[in-house]
C-alpha cells in the first residue's frame, strides 16, 4: 500500500510536463540537478535556527533593546479568581455586558470590577515590548542577510535581467552551489517560523501568516523537487526585499524613534508596493505562468505551483491594505503602529486602580461609601460615566 502511494506520488505525468521523466533531472556529465533528499537537512537547520535565535535574542537583542531604553510596561495583574479564570480561557476573553452582570453575580464584585479584571486578564496574556523587539531584531538580521546572499545568487546571472531565460534549458539546468544553499537556509528559516508559531508575539493577521508560511514551504519545495530553482530563487529574493525594512522599522518603533520608524516606514511601503504588487504580478507571474507555455503544454504541476503563486499575491493585497491604513495615519501626522497588533488597555478612573476584584461590592473610601463601584453622591444620585 505504501509503495503504491508512493508511485502515485511521483508519477511522472503529475509533476512534470509531458515527455520528460525524473530520469532525465539525475545527475549526469557534470551536471547536478535538485534531488528531494537534499531538503532532508532542512529540518535540523530549523531546529538548529532555532536554538541560535534564542542565543541571539538574549545576548544580541536584549543588550541591543538596554541600550535603547526600551522597557517593558509595568502591567497590574488580575487578582486571581477561579470564575473569571474558567470563564476566560474556556468562553471568551470579551463578554458581554450580560455575561458581566451573571460573572459579578456570581464571584460577588461589581460589574466594573469585572471589566476591569477582564482587562488586566488581557494585558497579561499580550507579548511585552521587549519580546516584540528580540523578534524584531532576530527577523530583521535574517531578512537583511538573506536579502545580501539573494542578490549575490543572483546578480551575475542572465535570468536576473532576461526572465525568459528562466526557461532555457529546462528541465536540464544545472545547479549551482550557491542556490543550494540559498534554498536551504530559506526554507529552514520557514520551518523555524512554522515551529516558532505558537510562542512567537501573535497578531491579528495570525491565520494569514500560517497561510503565508505553509504557502512559502510547499513552493519552496515543489519548486525544488520540479527544477523549478531559477524561478525560485528570484521570488525568494523579492520577498526579502522589503521585509527587513518593515522589521527595522518596527524595532525603532518599540524604541521610541519615531521618526526614524516613520522614515523607514515610507521607505519599506514604497518598496512593498514596487515589488509585491507590480513586479510579482506583472513580472514574476507573468514568468511562471505565460513563459512556460512557449516549451511544453500545461499540466497538474504548472497549475499548482501558479496556484501557490496567487496564494501569495492574494497575501500581498490583504497586507497592502493595512499598510494602507498605517500610511493614512501616517499622512493624518498619528503614530505609526502595526495596524496588527493587538494594544494593552488601560483602567479608566482612579478608583478603578484601588478596587480589586473578591472585594465586596459595597465598601468605604475616603471620600465616602461606593455603590456599584462608584461614589454615592451627597445629594443621592449617583455618577454617572
Amino acid at each position: 500500500m505504501f509503495q503504491t502511494l508512493y508511485n502515485y506520488f511521483w508519477w511522472d505525468r503529475l509533476w512534470l510536463p509531458a515527455n520528460l521523466t525524473w530520469a532525465q533531472l539525475q545527475d549526469r556529465d557534470g551536471e547536478i540537478h535538485a534531488k528531494p533528499s537534499d531538503l532532508y537537512i532542512t529540518f535540523p537547520l530549523a531546529i538548529l535556527l532555532l536554538i541560535l535565535r534564542h542565543l541571539f535574542e538574549r545576548y544580541v537583542a536584549t543588550p541591543i533593546a538596554g541600550l535603547l531604553n526600551i522597557k517593558d510596561k509595568v502591567r497590574l495583574k488580575a487578582a486571581p479568581n477561579p470564575v473569571l479564570e474558567i470563564f476566560y480561557s474556556s468562553s471568551s476573553k470579551h463578554p458581554k455586558q450580560a455575561e458581566v452582570e451573571t460573572l459579578s453575580k456570581k464571584c460577588g464584585c461589581t460589574a466594573r470590577q469585572v471589566e476591569r479584571w477582564f482587562r488586566r486578564r488581557r494585558n497579561q496574556d499580550r507579548p511585552s515590548l521587549l519580546k516584540k523587539f528580540r523578534e524584531a531584531s532576530w527577523r530583521f538580521t535574517f531578512y537583511l542577510l538573506a536579502f545580501i546572499a539573494g542578490m549575490c545568487v543572483l546578480v551575475d546571472k542572465p535570468w536576473f535581467y532576461d526572465l525568459q531565460k528562466v526557461w532555457e534549458g529546462y528541465p536540464s539546468q544545472n545547479l549551482l552551489p550557491s542556490q543550494y544553499w540559498y534554498y536551504v537556509l530559506e526554507l529552514s528559516f520557514y520551518w523555524s517560523l512554522l515551529f516558532s508559531v505558537a510562542s512567537d508575539v501573535k497578531r491579528k493577521d495570525f491565520t494569514e501568516q500560517i497561510i503565508h508560511h505553509v504557502a512559502t514551504i510547499v513552493l519552496i519545495t515543489f519548486s525544488w523537487f520540479t527544477n523549478y530553482i531559477r524561478a525560485g530563487t528570484l521570488v525568494m529574493a523579492l520577498h526579502d526585499s522589503s521585509d527587513h525594512l518593515l522589521e527595522s522599522a518596527k524595532m525603532f518603533n518599540y524604541a521610541g524613534w519615531k521618526d526614524t520608524c516613520n522614515n523607514l516606514f515610507i521607505v519599506f511601503s514604497v518598496v512593498f508596493f514596487i515589488s509585491r504588487l507590480i513586479i510579482f504580478p506583472f513580472w514574476i507571474l507573468r514568468c511562471t505562468i505565460i513563459y512556460p507555455l512557449d516549451l511544453y503544454p500545461a499540466f497538474f504541476g504548472y497549475y499548482f505551483f501558479n496556484s501557490m503563486m496567487i496564494v501569495l499575491q492574494c497575501l500581498h493585497m490583504f497586507w497592502a491594505y493595512y499598510i494602507l491604513r498605517m500610511a493614512q495615519k501616517f499622512i493624518t501626522g498619528k503614530m505609526v503602529k502595526d495596524e496588527r497588533s493587538d494594544h494593552d488597555e488601560t483602567d479608566n478612573t482612579e478608583e478603578e486602580e484601588k478596587e480589586e476584584v473578591g472585594a465586596p461590592a459595597g465598601g468605604s473610601t475616603k471620600n465616602g461609601p461606593l455603590t456599584n463601584g462608584h461614589p454615592v453622591l451627597n445629594n443621592n444620585h449617583r455618577k454617572v460615566d
